[in-house]
């Protein structure tokens, strides 16, 4: 599959943004000073207007006191809430499980499903689910130093204007549901999967191999949550065919002992 290529002005937008947090990481820059470089990327990088898409410290009415997140992309400013919101921590602090329950205690709080969780090396995606109790499901994650920027500009395209725009974000979520450790586990344990397979390692190998089998070497690549999904699906195995040996039937041989009576008879 050929690689994909960059256009020039993306490319550049890239490495100045990551010339950018590497420079604050060096000097271990505070929060602020990271929220400032945040800001750039999200306008020169993913097509954001400053002041008509970004609030910042924007405020959570929820039960008790008023709170703020550091920032909400908001494109539709007639809207109820924002598209998604963006809690920033500083360039040099590793990102932890209490700061994406933080995070995700603002978007319940307001019916926002998106939260981007970001040091501004490290980026992550999160989705809320409003169930009882509410879910949070990491989508997504990149790192703007390690990775390269092929990658870099697929993930921020993926959080860019144009993508939420488009709703892509819903699209995303449904792609997620879709693509499940279950769902994928029934098709590959389907009747029709595990003959292909079996017909291709027959073909490779010249060994032939049972369907039990294959579901056994399955198993054995899984990881133990993998292993507990695969035990919830009901698998239906290829029947075996029966291979029935030509055998004259009762009658054909009856008929036959005659004639050859007689044709002997005849030569005696």
């Amino acid at each position: 599959m050929a690689r994909q290529k960059l256009d020039k002005e993306t490319r550049k937008a890239l490495l100045y943004a990551r010339s950018l947090i590497e420079a604050i990481a060096k000097a271990d820059s505070n929060e602020a000073e990271t929220r400032k470089r945040i800001d750039h990327i999200f306008e020169a990088l993913m097509g954001y207007d400053t002041f008509k898409h970004i609030t910042q410290e924007y405020a959570i009415h929820g039960a008790g006191n008023t709170v703020h997140c550091d920032i909400a992309i908001q494109l539709d400013r007639e809207s109820s809430k924002p598209d998604f919101l963006v809690e920033v921590k500083r360039v040099n602090i590793d990102l932890a499980p209490r700061h994406i329950r933080q995070a995700a205690s603002y978007a319940i709080d307001i019916g926002c499903e998106w939260v981007l969780l970001t040091n501004s090396k490290e980026w992550k995606l999160y989705h809320i689910s409003f169930g009882k109790p509410p879910q949070t499901k990491l989508l997504d994650s990149w790192n703007l130093i390690r990775d390269d920027l092929i990658k870099l500009a697929e993930k921020f395209n993926l959080i860019g204007y144009r993508n939420i725009k488009g709703n892509g974000l819903a699209q995303l979520w449904e792609k997620s549901n879709v693509l499940t450790a279950q769902n994928i586990l029934k098709i590959i344990l389907s009747e029709e999967s595990i003959r292909l397979i079996r017909r291709g390692l027959r073909k490779a190998t010249e060994v032939t191999v049972s369907p039990e089998e294959i579901v056994g070497a399955v198993r054995h690549l899984l990881n133990e949550a993998a292993v507990a999904e695969m035990e919830k699906i009901k698998i239906s195995l290829p029947e075996k065919k029966q291979h029935k040996k030509k055998t004259a039937s009762k009658s054909s041989k009856g008929k036959e002992e005659p004639s050859t009576e007689k044709t002997l008879t005849g030569e005696s």
